[in-house]
């Protein structure tokens, strides 16, 4: 058994994700109370980035002039620096006198303040920031993390300090998985069943109402577990996340995952009656009545470009019975192939519906890889969860692509195999050097067909996750390789370099009382057998270089116990 203790000091080579260009200089800029802060950013945006340094460094900074050069931090908007190739791009400069960061962008700005950050270490009167030169631009412009809150429910203050994890590590983008059967969590007007009734169930865990019955409850009723936001908490979850340069893309399931819907407006199921079906009855125009209605003030919410529409994993068995399915089968003169049954081309039917509907309100759809099945409507964008397969097939079709494979970036899976150590989780096996090996473009395509990849996105399923730490548990520290996976180019990403700058940087969670996995600072043992000496050679290491102390007779080591200097032999 070994343990190992270090201290992990931050330097200028810390920075997740890793940026383009960057090169160490000689000394270091002292950021203190006596510091000037000039922009020439106009507006509320100034305001919003001033008060965003002075909150993340507590430090009251004096008012600063375009004139000033020593003891300066500048946030500079220009559009003549050829490095700057994207809104998000910045130029970050930091000598003993003055720090310099330049953009075409608040958006870019906000990037080389959160390097800024990385690289700040508290001093006894401020915070030092080691001389540097960066020029930096993300990889990706989709950079997304999704969190999904039907299962168990968020509250608005959780979700903000969600975005600013994400702001930290330069994602621009938070996927809202909102509705599905496990709880409605939206406030629509419309229709008040879906949060007075549909956000509500029998047992705040999920696994044991999902084995237990799956009933809900009003919400005014003895027992009932669950929640929602209201379009006010929304609008504030959305500015909050605005003033992060994140955009927040809420999802509404169909026509599957809708159970809870279904529950509280049965007259949209197959059947008409509650807790028969999980898909809505795609032959019922009251359906599409109620898809549109949701969908109308889901965007009178969220700004989002990108509405997404689920399209996944529906069963469709209740649509081969159904007179009224079938008729809309008819009328529509679809026919089953070879390729795909009847009620696949009708799922396309609905979700072809909807982004017509979506389009023609000036937004654009996105859905999970299963609305190919079926044919793709024309402007949709997927998003490739079941492994690549599915959007290597929509970028030969020339649909934008989001990457998003189970096998890579599902963070709901076990991180390590010694699954009893581990909270509960769905299954699987993601550890972090995975998720961090993971090469989003697939090289099956030709370069015209990649410039359909537009982005790259992890998902936290959370049927297994009930709680806030555990969240985080999951995400942290796997969200720091995503970042890289994101934002870095590939010829830049190392893992063994990663890892060094993820020891010094778990300082920075502890500071924000994050909650993280910590399997990065287990000692590796490798066992190699020795035919000279007839022993087994045991060699430890970390990440770090750490001092390890171990035993041989099973009792926990303690720092009296033996120091490892060297490979260890095993006889007996």
């Amino acid at each position: 058994i070994g343990m190992c203790l270090c201290a992990h000091p931050i330097n200028a080579q810390s920075v997740i994700p890793v940026p383009l260009k960057m090169e160490q200089g000689t000394g270091s800029f002292l950021l203190s109370e006596k510091t000037k802060l000039y922009t020439n950013l106009q507006g509320e945006e100034a305001i919003l980035l001033g008060d965003y340094l002075k909150t993340a460094l507590p430090v009251q900074f004096k008012e600063g002039k375009k004139k000033d050069k020593q003891n300066v931090l500048s946030l500079l908007i220009t559009e003549k620096k050829p490095q700057l190739v994207s809104p998000e791009s910045y130029i970050l400069s930091v000598t003993p006198e003055h720090i310099l960061i330049q953009a075409s962008s608040g958006a870019g700005l906000f990037y080389g303040i959160q390097t800024l950050l990385q690289l700040s270490q508290p001093s006894d009167t401020g915070y030092s920031i080691a001389s540097v030169e960066v020029q930096d631009t993300p990889r990706f412009a989709y950079r997304g993390m999704m969190l999904d809150v039907p299962r168990h429910f968020f509250s608005k203050e959780f979700v903000k300090k969600q975005i600013d994890a994400l702001a930290f590590y330069k994602l621009n983008r938070l996927h809202l998985h909102l509705t599905d059967a496990a709880g409605w969590r939206l406030e629509i007007k419309k229709y008040p069943l879906l949060t007075e009734f549909a956000a509500w169930r029998t047992d705040a865990n999920w696994k044991k109402w999902w084995n237990g019955g799956r009933k809900y409850l009003r919400f005014d009723e003895p027992g009932a577990s669950g929640g929602y936001y209201t379009q006010d908490d929304m609008k504030e979850i959305i500015a909050y996340a605005q003033q992060h340069y994140i955009t927040i893309i809420p999802e509404i399931e169909m026509p599957a995952h809708s159970e809870e819907v279904l529950a509280a407006y049965p007259q949209l199921s197959c059947s008409g009656e509650p807790y028969k079906n999980a898909d809505f009855c795609v032959g019922n125009e009251e359906t599409f009545t109620f898809l549109e209605n949701v969908l109308t003030e889901v965007m009178e919410l969220f700004p989002s470009e990108y509405i997404h529409v689920g399209g996944d994993e529906a069963g469709k068995a209740a649509w081969k019975t159904c007179p009224k399915c079938q008729a809309r089968i008819k009328a529509l003169g679809i026919k089953g192939d070879k390729k795909h049954s009847a009620e696949a081309y009708l799922q396309s039917f609905i979700i072809t519906h909807a982004e017509k509907f979506l389009n023609g309100k000036g937004r654009q759809i996105i859905g999970w890889d299963e609305i190919l099945e079926g044919g793709l409507a024309p402007n949709s964008t997927v998003m490739s969860w079941r492994g690549e397969s599915g959007g290597i097939e929509a970028a030969k079709q020339h649909h934008d692509v989001i990457m998003s494979p189970n096998t890579y970036l599902y963070f709901d899976y076990y991180q390590s195999k010694d699954v009893e150590q581990e909270p509960e989780a769905i299954g699987g096996y993601l550890p972090l050097e995975r998720v961090y090996s993971y090469e989003p473009m697939p090289a099956s395509l030709t370069p015209e067909e990649q410039k359909y990849i537009k982005g790259v996105q992890a998902n936290l399923w959370t049927e297994y996750i009930p709680t806030f730490s555990q969240v985080e548990y999951m995400e942290l520290p796997r969200m720091a390789a995503l970042a890289d996976i994101q934002w870095t180019n590939p010829e830049h990403k190392d893992y063994q370099d990663f890892l060094q700058r993820l020891v010094r940087m778990v300082k920075i969670y502890d500071v924000y009382q994050y909650n993280y996995a910590k399997h990065v600072f287990d000692v590796t043992a490798r066992f190699e057998p020795n035919a000279e000496t007839g022993t087994v050679d045991v060699t430890l290491s970390t990440v770090d270089n750490c001092p390890v102390y171990y035993t041989l007779d099973g009792t926990d080591p303690t720092t009296a116990s033996q120091l490892y200097t060297e490979p260890v032999k095993i006889n007996t």
